[in-house]
């Protein structure tokens, strides 16, 4: 028996792509145009304090409304100041981590002033690059404690940890699924939760149906960012165009655990010299494509009978079939 349908999510893609092949410098209202103008594209995330270097959150709120998309909600990047390189809430210099706590903090106010609720947090600075670099235990609290203290800076606001093994430092605080749900568990915070990035799990090494059962089991998944890669870095390619089955079988765990949140299209074109806007139309092309069929699958007694026995063979004829048509 097929599944019924489910509302469209929102759709949000990187902004930052649709600078491809402007002219100038072109600010946010540019951008937010021509991810507007991208059928299916019907929300979006801002970067802080990236993307409110020359508008207020207000202002931002304005263009949004204007072009007729949703606040997803906003990120933090910390990339921009030098005095990071050693770490954001994990900084030797204690004075250093306050700083980057306190443009957290102004950067849930923003989200709050603009009507949003998601604020996803990539730790990218909070790692090492060496042996003998770091005091684990040390860097360890003051993450946490950083998490517990921005979680309660703002109790009606979601944080959620986009975990990544490493980029920019070689090896990252929270690499992993099993390392950043010990750090929610830790920090005990109801609105902290989980951001799954698809490129970040493969290069984690695990299955991203997998890592959002856990998610779910243990927290809270608050985002999912889309894209493809091959497991070596993160490639940000185009959705499902290198693992299919993975994707699909994320989209049907996805609507098992009941996931109601946006689908965010973290791709780069500017790698390949893609059309961004054609791009991201394929991107929500093979969404829907795979959300069509996940609604499928998921009351498919076949499907269900091939996964309790863990008969992969059976399995694999029956995704095959739903994926590319009856064999010839």
């Amino acid at each position: 028996m097929t599944a019924p349908p489910e509302p469209k999510p929102l759709y949000a893609a990187r902004l930052n792509a649709f600078r491809i092949g402007l002219q100038g410098r072109p600010g946010l209202a540019e951008m937010l145009a021509r991810a507007a103008s991208v059928e299916g594209i019907d929300a979006a995330d801002l970067n802080y304090p990236d993307h409110f270097a020359d508008h207020a959150p207000a202002e931002a709120a304005a263009l949004l409304a204007r072009e007729g998309l949703a606040l997803n909600g906003l990120a933090m990047r910390y990339g921009a100041d030098p005095a990071l390189r050693l770490g954001a809430f994990t900084n030797p210099d204690r004075t250093v981590r306050e700083a980057a706590i306190d443009l957290t903090r102004r950067g849930l106010d923003a989200l709050a002033e603009m009507g949003g609720r998601l604020m996803t947090l990539w730790m990218g600075q909070d790692g090492v690059d060496y042996s003998f670099q770091g005091d684990y235990g040390r860097m360890w609290d003051d993450a946490i404690d950083a998490l517990r203290r921005l979680a309660a800076h703002d109790p009606a606001l979601d944080l959620a940890i986009e975990y990544k093994p490493n980029e920019p430092r070689a090896y990252s605080l929270m690499p992993d699924i099993g390392t950043t749900l010990l750090a929610v568990k830790e920090a005990g915070a109801p609105n902290l939760g989980v951001t799954l990035d698809f490129a970040h799990v493969l290069y984690a090494d695990e299955l991203p149906a997998h890592a959002a059962r856990l998610v779910a089991r243990h927290s809270r998944l608050l985002g999912v960012h889309l894209n493809d890669g091959y497991g070596k870095r993160d490639d940000g390619l185009m959705v499902a165009s290198v693992h299919p089955v993975q994707t699909l079988e994320l989209f049907v765990e996805l609507r098992r655990i009941g996931y109601s949140g946006a689908i965010y299209f973290d791709t780069f074109p500017d790698h390949g010299g893609a059309d961004p806007c054609a791009e991201a139309a394929a991107n929500v092309a093979m969404a829907e494509r795979m959300r069509r069929i996940a609604a499928r699958l998921e009351g498919d007694a076949r499907l269900a009978a091939a996964i309790a026995a863990q008969d992969a063979p059976a399995s694999l004829r029956i995704v095959a079939e739903a994926l590319y048509g009856p064999e010839p």
